[in-house]
């Protein structure tokens, strides 16, 4: 049942779809995420920065506000700059967060950099962030595993340590590594238990899980369970034009940059029925899980999101 497996498993497994939510007052966000999972999505997102170009709540907090007010829907940070932080601490706090929501976290797991001034305010240089996202990963997976647990790393050391009480899930949340360079494959490939892309068009996430399986096999390790997904910039309207021009100007003005030139190459828009043939795209290359992040004005979030649970979801095989 794993896409990286073969094509015929990747043609039986389900597709599933989460919701990346955008910042609210908190009311309005805690009503959003209620509704998410009335609306039946497989899970709860969040991205993370710790300074960024726009107010962006600090993500593990607002997982954590989540776990007490839904029962079902798994929670899942798109991406955590797992750089930016002592991982020992990391461990604990997923580990509690994990087990206050009942075992539903996904602890998706990226690089970043595009905002360097955030390294230099946490102290940590901007050209170790990939050193010490690889050996960070290991570090909370030992914490969340041992009891004692032992590290000796480039980074972190430790010896007769232990994290409790540890996640629901075990040996650990599902460790998502985000990200489309080589070495975020290679990461994935060698440590992950789902890759999230983004920003990337179907032909290159075909390419992408070669790069992965390759990784994977090269370090000996089997991708049994292994989630492929994809961050999805989507905007539904009533035509591909209108929801074109709202898609490029909300995205230019989220990352600072111009996003014209991408929106026909990497953008989800359009009706309900283009929407779902662009999705479509992305699962004949081999994506199983679609964390759809609605780019619209803050007030027209739900209704994209009801638009997506009662217009395009229904049109893809989610299982039982």
């Amino acid at each position: 049942m794993n896409p990286l497996a073969s094509p015929s498993a990747a043609a039986r497994q389900a597709t599933k779809f989460g919701a990346f939510l955008a910042m609210h007052p908190a009311e309005e966000q805690f009503a959003l995420a209620r509704r998410c999972e009335e609306l039946g999505f497989d899970s709860l997102w969040t991205g993370d920065h710790v300074s960024f170009h726009n107010p962006l709540y600090e993500s593990l907090t607002l997982l954590a506000s989540y776990a007490g007010i839904t029962k079902r829907i798994r929670l899942g940070s798109g991406v955590y700059l797992l750089a930016l932080r002592q991982p020992t601490v990391v461990a604990k706090i997923t580990s509690t967060l994990d087990a206050l929501c009942g075992g539903r976290l996904i602890f998706g797991v990226g690089v970043g950099g595009e905002n360097p001034k955030e390294f230099e305010a946490c102290g940590v240089p901007h050209r170790e962030r990939g050193a010490r996202v690889t050996e960070g990963i290991d570090v909370v997976r030992t914490l969340w595993r041992d009891t004692p647990a032992a590290f000796d790393g480039r980074f972190t050391r430790f010896d007769g340590v232990s994290i409790d009480p540890k996640p629901v899930q075990r040996p650990g949340p599902p460790i998502w590594i985000g990200g489309r360079s080589d070495a975020a494959l290679a990461r994935a490939g060698r440590q992950g238990d789902g890759w999230v892309s983004y920003v990337v068009q179907p032909e290159r996430y075909t390419q992408s899980l070669a790069k992965i399986r390759g990784a994977a096999e090269e370090a000996g390790r089997r991708l049994d369970g292994f989630v492929t997904a994809h961050l999805t910039f989507v905007t539904v309207g009533r035509d591909y034009e209108s929801a074109e021009r709202t898609w490029v100007r909300l995205l230019s003005k989220r990352y600072a940059q111009d996003f014209g030139p991408l929106a026909r190459k990497y953008g989800v828009i359009g009706t309900p029925a283009q929407c779902a043939e662009q999705i479509a795209r992305f699962e004949e290359a081999g994506c199983r899980y679609f964390v759809m992040n609605p780019i619209g004005e803050l007030a027209d979030e739900q209704a994209q999101l009801e638009t997506i649970a009662s217009e395009i979801i229904p049109r893809f095989d989610k299982g039982a």
